[in-house]
């Protein structure tokens, strides 16, 4: 699990921050099941949608299906100056709510 290993702030500390639980899964993949309130922001349009997420002013923790995508996103969102972690898989995050 990327970004886990050493990590500052746990999920519920984010949480506790009024994090916003992004999916970055495929419209298809979220609509098969997903975190209750997370939004779905494919990996795909991610930069395209960073000004939103910008204005949004909370911190982020992505998810996708295994870990991979939300590393990505995660990078991405950092590299935007956005306070985020990865979640991980979305079912093994949402244990952890």
């Amino acid at each position: 699990m990327l970004g886990l290993g050493g990590k500052s702030e746990s999920v519920s500390e984010f949480m506790a921050k009024g994090a916003v639980i992004v999916d970055v899964r495929t419209p298809g993949e979220y609509q098969g099941g997903h975190i209750k309130g997370s939004k779905n922001i494919p990996l795909n349009v991610l930069s395209e949608k960073m000004e939103e997420i910008k204005k949004w002013n909370k911190p982020v923790i992505s998810c996708c299906a295994s870990g991979m995508r939300s590393a990505q996103a995660t990078s991405i969102l950092k590299n935007n100056a956005v306070d985020a972690m990865n979640g991980g898989g979305w079912s093994s995050l949402q244990n952890k709510l």
